[in-house]
């Protein structure tokens, strides 16, 4: 027994030795946590970088006997990234950190110009930096007008726009959540097509980097997520907004919820359906020598609300609606390929399909596929409608006062 506790003893004393103190330890008033980053182009070619930086004392105890604002935001250029952030750290007198940003912004001038893949070359080398956070571009703006807005709510603004664009998705389905690791992803297909959510700031920016601007009941300015953009060769070309944008977001499967509204004889948009499921499969082959794609849309959902008096019993009204329905969402899925067949950057990943589908042709498609193919391609888009639930009434409210 005793030879037992005498070895317990020696490993205790062993582990307790080779155990390394902190020696890489970062002390919190040695830091400058950053929240966000922007990055635009000067009109001299240089990279303007903007940093949001968090005042953790204001943020968590509120600004009732501060003045200062959540965040200091810090600007600096150089010719490229690593310059710029080593010139705002020198600004800021602490070591910059950014294991805590969770946004990227991207000014549209520079998304247009020279694309994002430098900035997303620059971030993946740095081991701080993870690729799961979420890269936006300032739709109209720059991305120092969007990190220098104070948001009321929300006290940190790079916090505000993640949860605008998980809020717009979840529920419209007009917008689309992209991190740093999907662009990537997207860069890497035939000619570097992908897609990249758009924000930008509604009203006046000198008035949205004040104070006053988060001390009124009804802000000035605010910040709103805007239109998706499109990417080729991972330079900016297009928007897509609305309607055209939620069709993107179809093919792409990643409507987590929508509202759509369909019109009812005279009365427009009379009808809102809510969508519960919803599930898109793309298929794609070969036929007579070319690309053909399949687009399969289900949807399930229930009816939100009615202005029209209307028995929703009657299976034919029910059957009625279910087609309003699919072909308004067919029609969604059609604009969306259309624009971007107008801008030749297949932006859905169509051609991967065509890859796996038929591998011996794709060696062939795949040089001319952006420009020549895919602007032809011919798809076909099935749009399958239920309405499970129409509401805790067999007939409309409206329809009862009718019948009065």
């Amino acid at each position: 027994m005793g030879r037992s506790k005498g070895m317990i003893f020696f490993i205790m004393m062993t582990v307790t030795v080779l155990l390394s103190g902190c020696w890489s330890k970062k002390e919190l008033t040695d830091l400058a946590i950053v929240s966000a980053m922007g990055v635009d182009k000067t009109e001299d070619g240089k990279y303007a970088m903007t940093l949001q930086i968090i005042n953790p004392g204001n943020v968590a105890g509120g600004m009732h006997g501060s003045q200062s604002p959540p965040v200091s935001i810090y600007s600096a250029t150089g010719d490229n990234l690593v310059e710029a952030s080593r010139r705002a750290s020198g600004k800021i007198s602490r070591r910059l950190y950014y294991a805590h940003a969770n946004l990227v912004v991207v000014g549209e001038k520079l998304a247009r110009e020279e694309g994002v893949a430098k900035i997303i070359d620059a971030i993946d080398r740095d081991h701080e930096f993870r690729i799961t956070t979420t890269m936006v571009i300032a739709n109209s703006s720059t991305a120092e007008d969007l990190l220098r807005t104070l948001t009321p709510i929300d006290k940190i603004p790079a916090n505000k726009i993640l949860k605008a664009l998980e809020f717009s998705q979840k529920k419209w389905g007009h917008s689309l959540k992209t991190s740093i690791q999907d662009v990537m992803k997207g860069l890497q297909s035939s000619d570097g097509a992908t897609v990249v959510s758009g924000f930008r700031l509604v009203g006046d920016p000198k008035r949205a980097s004040q104070l006053d601007n988060i001390q009124e009941s009804e802000p000035e300015s605010t910040l709103e997520a805007s239109g998706i953009g499109i990417l080729k060769k991972g330079k900016l070309v297009d928007w897509a907004y609305g309607q055209t944008a939620r069709g993107t977001v179809w093919i792409k499967d990643e409507i987590q919820g929508t509202d759509i509204n369909i019109d009812w004889k005279e009365h427009k948009e009379a009808i809102a359906y809510q969508t519960i499921r919803q599930k898109t499969t793309v298929s794609g082959q070969m036929k007579n020598g070319q690309p053909h794609i399949s687009v399969h849309t289900r949807v399930e959902g229930s009816i939100g609300e009615m202005n029209v008096p209307l028995d929703i019993t009657d299976v034919k009204i029910i059957s009625k609606m279910e087609k309003k329905l699919e072909k308004k969402i067919k029609g969604e899925i059609k604009q969306a390929i259309e624009q971007a067949q107008a801008n030749k950057a297949d932006v859905f990943g169509f051609d991967e399909v065509i890859r796996r589908a038929a591998r011996d042709d794709w060696q062939k498609l795949k040089p001319m596929w952006n420009d020549v193919y895919f602007p032809e391609l011919k798809v076909d888009i099935t749009v399958e409608t239920y309405i499970r639930r129409a509401g805790l009434r067999n007939k409309s409210f409206l329809s009862s006062l009718d019948e009065e």
